[in-house]
């Protein structure tokens, strides 16, 4: 079997960047002079380190060593993880997904549990993308450069989400948050195309149906800044769903799998949550999803 290739080349056309993620980079490589030797090594160390700051602006500068050609790859590396993982810092408190409280957006104080919510969101996804790196071994050269592009992406989504909060008078960990976008990478740390099928084709493809929504109640509150970091993400996360797509029909045809029907399996095996509608169908469809997924999924 001769499986196609995945065209990255489409993801860098559909993600391309304003100046401000190419200011984040290099600003963060004036500030950090930090070397790495391998990309997937770096990666794991970064997933381990708990400051926020320190792995935001740690991943900006291993994207731009890798652009730079500064980093090896050692795609065959059986690598493990000694130190304890996720790195996270001491706050938020964390809590049960039911537990973590909604306030009014009519005051700062509700925005900013809103804009908390979102930054943890990204904090974590930041956290995942550098796991999909270090963890899953054997895997072509595009799909590490593709997680690590989306890692980066993430780290600016955290950085400018943090700073809004900041501008709000509150900082990231004042207020708990919840687990469970990394309760379900445990659950498929065993095979990468679990992970890919769960993690950016369901975790994040709902951030494609929830954020129009979300950006509106800010507009509406008239917290127009946060609404504007909104439409960045929304655009960049299409590009990341974008890429799950891409190395879930990649593995399928690895191992002879039909998509939908392996999707639907690997969603019942690992107790994925529901996929429930209102769903945002133009973003599904340009992040890759096919009519008969999409038809499945409003059935």
């Amino acid at each position: 079997m001769n499986p196609s290739f995945p065209n990255t080349n489409a993801t860098a056309n559909l993600v391309a960047k304003p100046a401000d993620i190419a200011d984040f980079a290099n600003k963060a490589t004036l500030e950090g002079a930090g070397s790495f030797s391998d990309l997937r090594r770096a990666a794991l160390a970064l997933l381990a380190e708990p400051d926020t700051k320190a792995k935001a602006e740690g991943t900006a500068r291993l994207r731009a060593a890798w652009q730079r050609g500064d980093v090896a790859l050692d795609t065959a590396a059986v690598l493990h993880a000694n130190q304890l993982i996720p790195g996270r810092p001491a706050k938020p408190v964390l809590v049960p997904p039911l537990e973590v409280k909604r306030r009014a957006m009519n005051t700062v104080e509700g925005r900013a549990v809103l804009i908390h919510a979102l930054a943890h969101i990204e904090f974590n996804a930041i956290n995942l993308a550098l796991d999909a790196i270090w963890r899953f071994a054997d895997m072509p050269v595009d799909y590490y450069a593709d997680w690590l592009l989306v890692a980066q992406e993430e780290a600016y989504h955290f950085g400018t989400l943090a700073d809004h909060l900041v501008s709000l008078g509150y900082q990231y960990g004042d207020f708990p948050a919840h687990h469970s976008l990394w309760e379900l990478a445990e659950k498929t740390q065993e095979d990468v195309l679990a992970r890919m099928a769960l993690v950016p084709r369901t975790m994040e493809a709902r951030g494609l149906d929830a954020t129009p929504a979300v950006r509106a109640k800010l507009a509406q509150a008239k917290d127009i800044a946060a609404a504007e970091i909104l439409d960045i993400i929304l655009r960049d996360e299409i590009g990341h769903v974008m890429i799950g797509n891409r190395w879930f029909g990649y593995l399928c045809e690895m191992r002879d799998l039909e998509p939908v029907a392996t999707y639907a399996q690997l969603a019942l095996q690992y107790k994925a949550p529901q996929m429930r509608g209102p769903f945002n169908l133009d973003a599904r469809r340009a992040a890759g999803f096919s009519e008969e997924e999409l038809l499945v999924l409003q059935s």
